[in-house]
């Protein structure tokens, strides 16, 4: 009974939060928040009284909002203003689509406005915007510049797909971004250790490749910095043996008998004392890792 009532505790102050929700981002200056949660809450319910008061308020504060924020970013010298009008004209249409598949925010607002057709002018605007600071970050001539010159081209083809060259710039940054490290294994013991590449290569990330030593001898890649794997020593200590013991009893089939001329199989109970042996070896093994740079030779780590 204590669970049920809990539960329904629980449920309860849910309803709460998301009655009121919506009329608390309004009360705040939070318009859009306000519209998303009073339209969600009247696809639930239709006739929900408070959410079809709060989008009545909010809805056209929202828009307007949005409307004047994007002017006054395209009207600015604010870095990227035209990803910022891009984001605001996109809020606008996904008000839009949300009323539009709600039919209790519909009843309210019945004539949603769409912004698609300012949306793709500055989508234009702002793939020439995020491609020409990606040009600007490549001539910068540095592996961090390089990467953030590739997620603007993407960027800037993704506003606006296919945009100039944005592709072909991406990879080329991608290319400049990535640090390139040749990595070989020595073994100074007796014992084979076997090898660690599994685990070097499996580190390879974006901007993070690594090659064999003995593979790029005659290649032409361009290694940025060499990772030596020494395996510097290795010894094993001596093994220790433990054992515990214990009692085991069971029933087994020891033959049959007649019984009323119905034959039946008779069991007979066993004991057994079973001994277990743990033989353990504790061995201990060192590795060095030296990282230099492949042009100065200088170490790094």
């Amino acid at each position: 009974m204590r669970h049920r009532l809990l539960y329904y505790l629980v449920i309860s102050v849910l309803l709460l939060n998301s009655c009121s929700s919506g009329k608390s981002a309004y009360k705040h200056g939070d318009y859009f928040d306000a519209v998303l949660t009073a339209v969600q809450r009247l696809r639930q319910n239709p006739d929900h009284k408070k959410s079809k008061e709060v989008l009545g308020l909010s809805y056209q504060l929202a828009v307007d909002f949005l409307e004047t924020d994007a002017q006054n970013q395209i009207a600015s010298n604010a870095n990227f203003k035209w990803r910022s009008a891009v984001q605001n004209y996109e809020k606008v249409n996904q008000l839009y689509e949300e009323i539009r598949t709600s039919p209790g925010a519909l009843r309210v607002i019945p004539n949603p406005v769409n912004r698609y057709k300012e949306l793709t002018e500055v989508k234009g605007k702002a793939a020439e915007e995020s491609y020409e600071a990606g040009v600007n970050a490549m001539l910068k001539n540095t592996r961090e510049d390089a990467k953030q010159a590739y997620f603007l081209f993407n960027e800037a083809g993704t506003l606006s797909p296919g945009y100039r060259e944005s592709i072909e710039m991406m990879n080329q940054a991608e290319y400049n971004a990535t640090l390139r490290v040749a990595f070989e294994e020595l073994n100074t013991t007796r014992y084979n250790l076997g090898t660690l590449q599994p685990v070097v290569t499996g580190l390879k990330s974006q901007f993070l490749e690594f090659y064999l030593e003995q593979e790029i001898k005659n290649d032409t890649t361009p290694i940025d910095q060499n990772m030596k794997i020494i395996f510097a020593g290795y010894a094993e200590g001596k093994p220790s043996v433990t054992n515990y013991s214990e009692n085991l009893s069971d029933s087994v089939k020891s033959g049959e008998t007649t019984v009323n001329g119905v034959k039946r199989t008779t069991y007979e109970k066993v004991s057994a004392k079973i001994t277990y042996y743990d033989k353990t070896v504790t061995s201990r093994a060192e590795v060095r890792v030296i990282i230099t740079d492949r042009k100065s030779g200088a170490t790094l780590k």
